[in-house]
């Protein structure tokens, strides 16, 4: 008898009520906008450490009236020096902001290319990107000494080349817009690249340095020109990655759900890659190659908020500006006046995350 029970129950209403409708309305926003306010407060906590922190000891309250000296109601009320508001506004903040940018879009595009490729591992380097860029960076620093004009266009086409030499080759060798065939096409591309880039290095040895430390990543030589460079391509790349955030949970459920409900999964899949590879073509054009914050930053933002690509997509790009900042003042006051190479810091935090999230995945696994 009970096991026939559940037939004879008074079945639910086909169409929620208004109240109904409401209240999973507000739940929904409510789950969102939390997690919103606490990344918004995270990056803008570091956003004050970061202009505060320096060679230059400078309080708290002279940071924020240098801040203050270049707002038009409140210059005229700022007790600051030039020296301290160039300190603040022409060496610290561009740095801030630029750390900013890449981070964000490093998260972001790492949110995506997991979610493209249903692979909780995958980061926004997964297609050649790094390969890519490195071996454009490469290429500028052993044949020319105008690195500042050449280096991040030639860091930027690269990546965008061999992401498109990824898709060209996967489109060619399996069935168009497989996952499978493009992941494996980008490690044959990355490789081949690589390869390049090695054979470079070998006939350039003095070089090396050079080629080094752009591959180690930083920061130091950021300007407001950087940020100006970069911020169209991130600014594109951020708004189709968001616009498209819903897709990648249909994404979720398979390639043949997603198209029995009405979703074109090869062509959202092209667009979230496009947009994530330009994007992250464009940060590492004027960063260099900083591991880690990809995968970090997600897997954190899944383990303490919703696991909806709604919630967890805008808050990476939030959570992974407010990482890269903080990292950057790690990498230069940890050893000062000397400083470390970002990437260093990136992955002293990353790889001992990312062993504590495959051993904790491996614990779900044997409890399941």
């Amino acid at each position: 008898m009970s096991a026939i029970a559940p037939t004879t129950t008074r079945a639910e209403p086909q169409a929620p009520t208004t109240t109904t409708t409401i209240s999973a309305g507000l739940a929904r926003r409510t789950s969102v906008r939390t997690p919103l306010l606490v990344a918004f407060a995270a990056l803008a906590g570091a956003m004050l450490v970061g202009v505060s922190v320096g060679p230059a000891n400078l309080s708290l309250s002279t940071v924020l009236g240098a801040l203050a000296s270049h707002l038009p109601l409140l210059h005229h009320h700022a007790n600051i020096s030039r020296l301290q508001s160039d300190i603040v506004w022409q060496i610290r903040l561009p740095r801030v902001v630029l750390g900013g940018l890449v981070g964000a879009m490093l998260a972001g595009g790492g949110a995506a290319y997991q979610g493209v490729f249903r692979n909780p591992l995958a980061d926004p380097y997964l297609l050649g990107v790094a390969a890519g860029a490195g071996l454009g960076a490469t290429a500028v620093i052993v044949t020319t000494s105008q690195l500042s004009a050449l280096l991040p266009v030639a860091a930027f086409a690269g990546a965008v080349g061999a992401v498109t030499l990824t898709y060209v080759v996967g489109a060619t060798v399996g069935r168009q817009g497989a996952t499978t065939s493009i992941v494996l096409a980008g490690v044959a591309v990355a490789a081949l690249l690589t390869a390049i880039q090695t054979y470079l290095q070998q006939r350039h040895v003095p070089d090396l340095q050079n080629v080094y430390s752009w591959i180690l990543g930083r920061l130091t030589t950021a300007s407001w020109s950087d940020v100006v460079l970069i911020l169209p391509y991130i600014t594109l790349s951020a708004v189709v990655l968001v616009a498209h955030r819903r897709f990648l949970d249909v994404l979720r459920v398979g390639e043949e759900e997603a198209n029995t409900l009405g979703v074109s999964s090869s062509r959202v899949r092209l667009t979230l890659v496009a947009a994530a590879t330009l994007g992250t073509a464009a940060a590492v054009a004027v960063s260099g190659l900083i591991g880690f914050v990809g995968i970090i930053v997600p897997h954190t933002v899944r383990l303490t908020t919703n696991a909806s690509y709604r919630v967890v997509l805008p808050v990476s790009m939030i959570g992974g500006a407010a990482f890269l900042i903080l990292a950057d003042v790690a990498a230069r006051t940890v050893q000062a006046p000397s400083e470390i190479p970002i990437g260093v810091v990136t992955a002293f935090v990353g790889a001992p995350f990312f062993l504590f999230v495959l051993r904790s995945r491996r614990a779900q696994r044997g409890v399941r």
